[in-house]
């Protein structure tokens, strides 16, 4: 057995993961996907180049818990052309230039009657905005709030040859099996067009890391799950309940490739094994790091939090959602990504994923109430004087220790050094106050 990522320990290691992950989302971010449709699909179809992938369609009316999966979106072509038939909005230069889900139009209105269903950013002038109309029926372009500023009054003709038919969900599992059936999950959507930190850059670590996992024999298996957000992980949940009590933690990954601080978000119950190693981690190799509380907002966590579920998964990004001036619009292009950048992130998902897995987990066989160290001497024999290191690993050890702690977020909590956690942790072993449990 290995940890899955024992390779990846510095910078150095993790930048030709970096560089490949490049080379990805390049490959991919020109394919126009949506939450379900054959651009989900040629993406997927892109991850099996690298990784063995089970690929699982769910048929449209499917229910999942309170949803149910849509109607499949096709788009064949959308434009907006002037009198002279020339084309001034087309889909085919910019993917984002349609409201996602958009139902079918074909016909000639002004422009008075257009502008209800256009799109602009007034404040970002230059730039297309991403814009969805998933679960009501609506149709719309979107556009830069320049080009519409030239349009003359007149009469135009639009076009959105789409269908919107029964069809299926597409998801995606990479499957690593380690010698423990309990597993760790990596989701990342796979539904944005032509945006390339959200989340082709989610998706291309997901990829690159899942590459790197099949080559090892991990303790715990993993899990990397490639879905679309929202409906995605709801559908992956309702279908895979039964797998639920194996998962040990997990992370939602994506706006990877910015030069914001990596930026942990915490799961629902705040103090798990990934959270205390996750924000340890990402405070180590950011200074600026930042780690936040749960809120019921955001991506794929809150689906995998949710009260009925409730699972350890955190997310991981850099700038989280709406925290960088190009977020849902096309100026989320491949050139505003660093190298750098998605190596820092990629080393931030190995070093987690380790500590998880590495992570002996320890039960408290004295849980009510703290134990008398002293009668045990383990503890100091003058009382009104501080507690010392290795009194204050056990102190931590013994509250942590529930069968779903162990010593890596022993120390992640306690900021001790390994070395005193194990000293403390083999003095309660041989005193039977803490035992260990299988991974």
């Amino acid at each position: 057995m290995s940890a899955p990522f024992a390779t990846i320990t510095t910078l150095a290691d993790a930048a030709p993961l970096a560089r490949r992950a490049m080379e990805f989302i390049s490959d991919i971010y020109p394919l126009g996907r949506s939450i379900t449709g054959e651009g989900v699909r040629e993406t997927l179809r892109r991850v099996a180049r690298r990784v063995p992938l089970e690929v699982t369609e769910v048929p449209s009316g499917t229910p999942a818990f309170d949803w149910e999966v849509p109607p499949e979106w096709t788009l064949r072509d959308a434009y907006v052309a002037d009198a002279s038939g020339m084309r001034l909005i087309d889909v085919r230069r910019h993917s984002l230039h349609v409201l996602g889900y958009s139902t079918p139009v074909r016909q000639r209105m002004s422009l008075d009657e257009l502008r209800p269903h256009l799109h602009t950013l007034p404040q970002r002038p230059d730039w297309i905005p991403y814009r969805t109309s998933y679960y009501r029926e609506a149709w719309g372009f979107c556009l830069a709030q320049s080009e519409l500023a030239s349009w003359p009054e007149g009469e135009y003709e639009v076009v959105i040859d789409s269908e919107l038919k029964p069809g299926s969900l597409t998801y995606a599992e990479c499957r690593v099996a380690g010698a423990s059936e309990r597993e760790i999950l990596v989701y990342t959507h796979t539904c944005h067009p032509a945006l390339a930190n959200d989340n082709a850059s989610g998706i291309a670590v997901a990829a690159v890391l899942a590459e790197e996992a099949c080559k090892s024999r991990p303790n715990l298996s993993y899990r990397f799950i490639f879905g679309p957000g929202t409906i995605g992980s709801i559908v992956w949940l309702a279908r895979n309940e039964a797998r639920l009590p194996n998962v040990r933690g997990g992370l939602v990954l994506g706006l990877l490739g910015d030069r914001g601080s990596l930026t942990y978000k915490r799961s629902r119950r705040g103090g798990t094994e990934i959270d205390l190693i996750a924000a340890r981690t990402v405070r180590e190799l950011d200074p600026s790091a930042r780690v936040l509380d749960y809120t019921p907002y955001g991506y794929d966590e809150r689906q995998f939090c949710s009260p009925g579920i409730d699972l350890p998964v955190g997310r991981l990004t850099r700038s989280p959602h709406d925290g960088y001036p190009e977020y849902h619009t096309s100026a989320d292009d491949p050139s505003i990504l660093h190298v750098d950048a998605l190596a820092q992130s990629i080393l931030a998902v190995a070093k987690i994923l380790n500590r998880v897995d590495c992570n002996r987990l320890y039960l408290n066989r004295s849980p009510k109430g703290e134990p008398r160290l002293g009668k045990r001497g383990l503890f100091r024999s003058t009382g009104g004087t501080l507690p010392g290191d290795v009194e204050h690993a056990m102190l931590w050890l013994l509250n942590l220790s529930d069968g779903t702690h162990g010593l890596q977020d022993a120390q992640a909590a306690s900021g001790l050094p390994m070395e005193i956690i194990e000293k403390a942790a083999h003095a309660l072993v041989e005193a039977k106050l803490l035992q260990a449990v299988p991974a």
